[in-house]
């Protein structure tokens, strides 16, 4: 049996913390380290490890421990949304594991560290013990400065309900089982945060615009990012499946153009499946003139996912370390 972990922390600046938290993942046997993805205008560093089930769980253990003992919630400023020092820690089934037994993991998983930590802990997606909670949004609305606030309204799952000087330097914590995720940030030509939001809110599956794509399975904001001096749009596919990563690239092209502007490429954070540029790069050659997606060769297709998402347009988009094959 195997699970993936992709824990996000609030600290995309310090290289030293995000070392100190990678060697505590490492430090657990049966766990393997993918992949460290840091953004220091988003203030948050995205960790992908894999292994057995109780070995994740344990490296997911001490990471939560060293993020609490190392990241000050009361001080950090960032982009992204958060609610705390590790401020979400899903567990994805991988090999020969159902989403049943995946909760369990998650919920032991929250529990120790509610009662070991003192850290509050909100279970969420398939783990979440109302619906509400299945939202990642709705767990961590009003983020760290209404904590305080939503310990009272909102009883934490596992750990303490008051606001505690502790707390008040770790934040709370969101632990939970759901299917595998793409993050994916849409490059702009426009340095305009209020054009970048108008577009997320016209393709996300919660759309409140009349002709909103409303794609199933898609969360987006917009942002704007001075490391690189654009706006982005900022996506979560939750549903690979239903709206796989080429859709959300056309739809966002399509609701930028209507705003007088274009999509120069893609940022993935994280890991990607390699499956999802294959299917990208067959989407695209369908599209060309004589373009016959069959019989292509795998190099082919992914050459050509990557050309046409535009994923070298930041950074020289590394295969080898960014596609994980599943």
């Amino acid at each position: 049996m195997k699970i993936l972990c992709v824990p996000n922390f609030s600290e995309g600046r310090d290289s030293s913390k995000i070392q100190l938290i990678s060697k505590s993942i490492e430090s657990i046997s049966g766990v393997k380290l993918l992949h460290i993805d840091s953004g220091a205008d988003a203030n948050r560093t995205v960790i992908t490890f894999v292994g057995t089930p109780e070995a994740v769980c344990n490296a997911a253990f001490e990471m939560i421990k060293t993020a609490s003992e190392i990241i000050d919630m009361q001080v950090h400023r960032g982009k992204h949304p958060r609610i705390g020092s590790t401020d979400v820690c899903p567990l994805i089934p991988l090999q020969n594991i159902s989403m049943e037994k995946t909760v369990e993991y998650a919920r032991k998983l929250a529990e120790r560290v509610g009662n070991e930590l003192d850290i509050p802990v909100y279970c969420y997606e398939n783990a979440a013990s109302v619906p509400e909670r299945r939202n990642l949004a709705f767990c961590r609305k009003g983020e760290y400065e209404s904590l305080k606030q939503k310990l009272v309204e909102q009883k934490p799952d596992f750990g303490p309900d008051i606001f505690t000087p502790k707390i008040a330097k770790t934040g709370a914590t969101i632990i939970g089982a759901r299917d595998f995720l793409i993050a994916v940030n849409f490059n702009l030509n426009t340095k305009s945060k209020d054009t970048a939001s108008l577009i997320a809110a016209g393709i996300r599956e919660k759309s409140k615009i009349s002709d909103g794509a409303k794609l199933k399975g898609i969360k987006a904001i917009g942002w704007y990012i001075a490391d690189f001096g654009i706006a982005q749009v900022s996506v979560n596919i939750t549903d690979i499946h239903a709206t796989p990563l080429h859709r959300v690239f056309e739809e966002t092209r399509k609701r930028s153009k209507q705003l007088g502007v274009d999509v120069t490429g893609t940022e993935i954070i994280g890991l990607v499946p390699e499956k999802v540029l294959l299917d990208a790069g067959r989407y695209f050659l369908s599209q060309t003139e004589n373009g016959n997606p069959e019989n292509v060769s795998d190099s082919i297709l992914l050459k050509t996912a990557i050309e046409k998402l535009g994923l070298n347009d930041l950074s020289p988009f590394m295969s080898d370390k960014k596609l994980l094959k599943i």
